[in-house]
């Protein structure tokens, strides 16, 4: 017998319109079903299947135990591995930093008092808040926290439940009446001074997006290395130098000077200077060797040693610069030692100078080769992409103007000169004869489809010291330059820009307010809840940010969270030199070689070892060369062949500033977790875990010390 179908109607429903419809079904397997109205009015639970139970054998249940078991186990035998290998790591680290310690020179031991301040700051803040999470937590545990509905709650006489109670009612009192105000005021300042940089930085993401959706791209006027323009190999190229600055550069030095080496420009018309710094006899050796063997292969290259190292980098360019052969150039390019320019490198700026005298400078981006080495350069990665694809490219297309960056970039040698040429009072001296060179009216050009291969530090250490020196050398810089801003002939637009966003915005604020305010402020607020940070300035903005930092790498998504609060944790040492700059400490004049690794990627190297072979294979390379020139190129294969590179220890360094903020945060996670604030529990928890990773030097290679 058929299921019936029963359709419910109210009293007052009209009679349905519709045929009956009679299914008869000769199968005796089917029912028979009478349907008493159209389909559109046939109720969808009417034509619910029936679901037949399937019964399950005790082996299959025991098959699907077993595979749940299963990953349950290796869910906690890899969630075991991560925290053994962690543990590990850092008893290594501990190890290594008690047996071989790096010893100071004096120029380190100076930093190392001016650092000592900012420690003993932090020091004593984190004393305080421990002790303050004794006194909250002896409080919860006698029910005196009275945080009830989101406000507090302060006992009546008739309350107090001794001289205890009543020392922690009067702290709550005094914390109330003269703590929470100042707090809550230096939070406001810090909150606005976030919003402006978070606004400074969407515009500029705004006019990228502006760029690249109209196609906007700096355009030679004439450019007469096209395939289509006939008269090419007419065209006569201009004189150009080509430096190569370095110091004790013995992991990049050989494929550096090659690869500038092997630039598609006349010969005639091309001249490399190898400018060493090197302390190091040794090294020394082996860039003059390196140099004799290109020269002797016809190329137009000179080495050059400075006795006496001073003004570091400016120096170096400055002393190169004041040879007399140099009035008969009329560009120079400057690459630094582990700088890989392509063939085509000058073929792509210089026509950019062509019939176009105001532009003094044609900067290109760079590329890493080692970019996905590990986290550590992950990071830097999206930074430095940000960099040039937003701050560069928006700055050269609606300013005419940005910070040169020091290397692959080419000089119209007149702007220097009139700019008034390399300085030595800055470690910064790239951006110094930029700032120098907008005011006295040059225009830049930024071209971001021409690349430089390059590396980034690989070591925490090194990249330390790095940004260490990129925020210090600003400040000092604005103090020296704001006279000469003020008194240009330039328009107030650019003076304003030069002033307001270029230093304090982007130099000084952003170090300031990200120090303030994710380290010492939001910690503080935990302990002093009357003193609130909204929590759109902890979560939302800063994903935002993050989120639009990571754009122009969009292949570095997954590490949003990590590049974020790894921002955060840099903020200690971007803080420590942005003050040492502006104070004028005397470690904002000290310049530090980035340690490099000396990585190339795979094409490369494949590429260096067939023109290698090409070059070896044909003799007549050395038809130009006397038999005492042959004689002294033998001579230094052999002695290069003896010379041997020194042991290369790895070491690793505490970091005690990150490790004290690394404490406080997670002590104000414990203190946040007792008034149960969720976000804010959880910002502090990864922040303070990230600060402790990076405090134990657990990001990044180890550092190599002979």
């Amino acid at each position: 017998m058929g299921p019936t179908l029963d359709l419910f109607r109210s009293a007052n429903q009209k009679a349905r319109k519709g045929t009956p419809v009679v299914v008869k079904m000769e199968n005796p397997n089917y029912s028979l079903l009478q349907i008493d109205g159209p389909e559109d009015e046939v109720d969808a639970t009417s034509f619910r299947p029936v679901e037949k139970g399937r019964g399950k054998n005790a082996k299959q249940f025991t098959w699907v135990l077993l595979l749940k078991a299963h990953q349950a186990v290796g869910c906690v035998a890899w969630t075991a591995a991560g925290l053994w290998s962690l543990i590990g790591a850092v008893k290594t680290r501990l190890a290594l930093h008690g047996d071989v310690e790096p010893e100071a020179d004096d120029g380190e031991e100076e930093k190392i008092r001016k650092g000592t301040l900012l420690l003993k700051f932090i020091k004593v803040l984190l004393f305080i808040l421990m002790l303050a999470l004794v006194i909250e937590l002896a409080a919860y545990w006698n029910q005196w926290d009275f945080q009830t509905h989101n406000y507090f709650h302060i006992p009546q006489t008739e309350e107090i439940r001794g001289w205890a109670h009543m020392t922690y009612i009067l702290w709550l009192s005094f914390r109330a009446g003269y703590i929470a105000y100042p707090i809550q005021a230096m939070t406001n300042i810090c909150v606005v001074l976030f919003v402006l940089q978070s606004l400074d930085r969407t515009i500029l993401c705004i006019g990228c997006l502006w760029i690249k959706l109209n196609r906007i791209k700096p355009k030679a006027l004439e450019d007469p290395f096209k395939s289509d323009v006939e008269d090419c190999l007419d065209y006569k190229c201009p004189m150009v130098l080509v430096q190569i600055p370095m110091c004790n550069e013995r992991e990049v030095y050989e494929q550096s000077i090659s690869a500038v080496c092997q630039l598609d420009w006349p010969k005639d018309n091309l001249l490399i200077q190898v400018l060493d710094d090197s302390s190091d006899e040794a090294i020394q050796f082996l860039i003059r060797d390196e140099v004799l063997k290109w020269s002797l292969r016809g190329v137009n290259i000179i080495y050059r040693h400075r006795l006496v190292r001073t003004g570091y980098k400016a120096g170096n360019l400055k002393s190169a610069m004041n040879c007399d052969y140099v009035k008969d150039y009329e560009f120079v390019t400057i690459f630094d030692a582990d700088f890989q320019p392509n063939p085509d490198f000058l073929k792509q700026t210089i026509p950019h100078f062509k019939n176009n005298p105001q532009v003094g400078l044609v900067q290109a981006r760079w590329a890493f080769v080692n970019r996905d080495e590990n986290l550590l350069t992950r990071l830097q990665n999206i930074n430095l992409c940000f960099h040039f694809e937003v701050e560069q490219q928006v700055n050269g297309v609606f300013l005419n103007f940005f910070g040169f960056n020091g290397t692959a970039g080419v000089w119209r040698i007149k702007a220097l000169e009139e700019s008034g040429g390399w300085l030595e009072r800055t470690t910064v001296e790239d951006m110094d004869i930029a700032v120098r060179a907008h005011l006295n009216g040059w225009k830049f050009v930024f071209l971001n489809d021409v690349k430089v291969l390059c590396e980034v530090p690989e070591s925490y250490e090194a990249y330390m010291k790095q940004q260490y020196r990129w925020h210090s050398g600003p400040m000092h810089l604005f103090r020296l330059c704001f006279p000469a801003i003020i008194k240009s002939k330039i328009s107030i637009w650019k003076k304003s820009n030069l002033i307001l966003l270029f230093f304090l915005l982007r130099k000084l604020i952003l170090p300031f307010y990200s120090f303030m305010l994710f380290c010492v402020i939001l910690p503080l607020t935990m302990f002093v809840p009357e003193a609130e940070m909204p929590i759109w300035v902890i979560c939302y903005i800063p994903l935002f940010m993050s989120f639009l930092n990571i754009l122009p790498s969009i292949g570095s998504f997954p590490f949003i969270v990590p590049y974020l609060l790894f921002e955060n944790t840099m903020s200690v040492t971007k803080f420590n030199a942005m003050i040492s700059g502006l104070f004028q400490f005397k470690s904002s004049y000290e310049w530090v070689v980035t340690k490099k690794a000396g990585r190339s990627s795979e094409s490369d190297l494949l590429a260096l070892e067939e023109s290698e072979t090409k070059i070896l294979s044909h003799p007549q390379l050395h038809r130009g060369s006397s038999d005492s020139e042959l004689v002294e190129l033998n001579k230094s294969n052999v002695q290069k062949e003896s010379a041997v590179s020194p042991s290369v220890k790895k070491s690793n360094k505490i970091y005690k500033k990150e490790l004290a903020l690394a404490l406080l945060l997670l002590t104000a996670a414990a203190r946040s977790l007792l008034s149960a604030q969720g976000v804010h529990f959880y910002f502090l928890l990864f922040q303070g875990l990230s600060f402790l990773v990076v405090g134990l030097d657990l990001i990044g290679e180890q550092v190599s010390n002979s």
